[in-house]
């Protein structure tokens, strides 16, 4: 069937009503808000802050889990909402922090958890308009195009459904044909293997601006996840005229920067070092501007994606999904600290059905498809319909696909499994952190008032206190000994402050002093990220 696309208001009507459903799944930035004031208002291990508002006028969110002295205790952050269409990321972070203080706030005992819930609100916001659209940036203004004018080439709804999908041009100088398991779906043609390809492909809309190229230049902001300084993306759509050049980039690393505390991250994001672990590269990690994860590094990130794996139990992961000027990488390669990423959810792999023909490929796009079908879900595909293009007369054209946000956004019912098994990883994460001891101390009269005082440094953890590449940067602080002698008292031999570059897992030192005098002494060890201990010597 054929639509004019003057002609097609009541069939957007009816579609749109079918939409209408989504604004009823995941929470609005109103009620995440209530829910983290509700979260802070209600317990003494809470407190929230904002640290900026964005262009758009929302804020970005802070919210301290922990008890006591937070500051001095190691520090794991947990943040969601890096890529503006994960709407997922936002609420697995939030139902984190819920989770803990409600259930498992003996955590907080040796943790103190940071956690930033969304930081893309400006982004988040496009899934409860009536345009939906999968956005990440913010709401500043950009010429994406660099063509002199702002937001000139945006998307348009050509089939008035209320949601932007793609549009297929069939085209024998195109570069894309339907996939063999599932006509729905668009690939590129193997050319390497003879394939013609039969269609141009584009998201739905028009070439306003007539240079070619289709919806280049609208709404589209800054991204968030483009807009850090590791590999910062020059030149590229959504990536800024510099790194941290946006309020909400700038406020959250402003705020790490005064947290010695953290020692670690878990992003929810495309990015995953979890289900499959970084790999250690020797040419990367051996460039000035290191491109690879180190080695030791490497080896604790195996550790790390083996609990994951054995914990959350999700299989076939899509690959990751990191990208230059992304938070996951950076929190590694210019935070020095460790750093663990993961979407949370995709869609697991299913079984052609009677009557389908076989994925070969593991096609992530025809697996979707089937995996909802089989789950009976509605609402994630808009069939290929034809309009008349004013851009394309003479030439079939359709509008249709999977609909935005759905792929990684699964219906928010349906999360409670991978949200506790992702609380419990966490949980499992923190508890393997460092934590810097004064064990075995001996005191012994060696005579003429001196006493030979013997202790060993130790890290029961199974983390050791500083990622190779935090030791290579030389961020993290390092671990400090210091000997606080009372009034007549000398150190004769041995060193008033010492200092350790890092202590592996389950790795002690033993330190040696000879002092004169009489009463007792304090000895005091560690930073802020790894742990500190403090110990009473009385001298003999």
């Amino acid at each position: 069937m054929k639509y004019n696309l003057r002609k097609l208001s009541l069939l957007g009507m009816g579609v749109c009503m079918m939409f209408s459903v989504w604004a009823q799944d995941y929470p609005t930035l109103n009620e995440q808000s209530q829910r983290l004031r509700s979260l802070a208002n209600s317990s003494d291990l809470a407190s929230l802050k904002s640290l900026t508002k964005t262009l758009g006028g929302k804020d970005i969110w802070m919210l301290t889990l922990g008890k006591g002295d937070v500051e001095n205790k190691p520090a794991m952050a947990v943040v969601g909402g890096v890529e503006g269409s994960h709407l997922l990321g936002v609420e697995m972070a939030i139902r984190f922090a819920e989770d803990v203080v409600k259930n498992n706030s003996q955590a907080l005992d040796n943790t103190t958890f940071y956690v930033f819930p969304n930081m893309s609100p400006d982004a988040y916001e496009q899934y409860f308009a009536s345009l939906k659209w999968e956005r990440s940036g913010n709401a500043k203004e950009t010429d994406d195009d660099r063509d002199g004018k702002n937001g000139e080439d945006p998307f348009e709804d050509l089939n008035g459904d209320g949601i932007i999908t793609m549009m297929r041009v069939e085209d024998v100088t195109g570069d894309w044909v339907t996939h063999p398991a599932d006509d729905r779906v668009m690939i590129k043609a193997d050319k390497g293997e003879g394939e013609k390809g039969k269609y141009h492909y584009f998201t739905e809309g028009r070439d306003n601006d007539k240079d070619g190229k289709f919806n280049e230049d609208g709404p589209g902001g800054i991204h968030f996840n483009k807009n850090l300084t590791y590999e910062y993306p020059y030149f590229v759509a959504g990536s800024g005229e510099h790194s941290v050049s946006e309020l909400e980039n700038r406020a959250l690393l402003d705020e790490l920067y005064t947290k010695f505390n953290i020692y670690g991250f878990f992003t929810f994001g495309p990015g995953n070092n979890l289900s499959s672990p970084w790999k250690y590269n020797r040419a990367g990690a051996s460039k000035r501007v290191v491109t690879s994860v180190l080695n030791e590094d490497a080896g604790l990130n195996a550790l790390a994606s083996k609990a994951y794996n054995d914990v959350v139990g999700m299989k076939d992961a899509p690959a990751s999904g990191a990208q230059g000027g992304d938070f996951f990488q950076w929190a590694y390669f210019h935070f020095g600290r460790m750093s663990f990423g993961t979407p949370g959810w995709w869609a697991p792999m299913v079984e052609a059905q009677e009557g389908e023909t076989a994925n070969k490929d593991k096609n992530r796009e025809v697996n979707f498809l089937r995996w909802a079908a089989q789950e009976g879900l509605s609402n994630y595909f808009v069939e290929w319909t034809e309009i008349q293009h004013p851009d394309f007369p003479g030439q079939k054209v359709e509008v249709g696909g999977i609909a935005p946000f759905k792929m990684m956004n699964p219906p928010i019912s349906m999360i409670d499994d991978a949200a506790q098994k992702h609380n419990e990883f966490i949980l499992k994460l923190a508890s393997m952190q460092s934590d810097v001891q004064l064990v075995n101390l001996k005191t012994e009269a060696v005579g003429k008032g001196l006493t030979r005082v013997t202790v060993d440094l130790y890290n029961p953890g199974t983390l050791p206190t500083h990622s190779q590449m935090g030791t290579r940067s030389k961020w993290l602080r390092r671990i400090k000994v210091e000997v606080k002698l009372g009034n007549g008292q000398e150190i004769v031999s041995g060193t008033k402050i010492q200092m350790f570059s890092s202590l592996d897992g389950d790795e002690s030192r033993q330190l040696t002093w000879l002092v004169k005098g009489k009463g007792s002494l304090q000895i005091e060890a560690g930073a802020a990220h790894a742990g500190t201990d403090q110990i009473s010597v009385n001298l003999k």
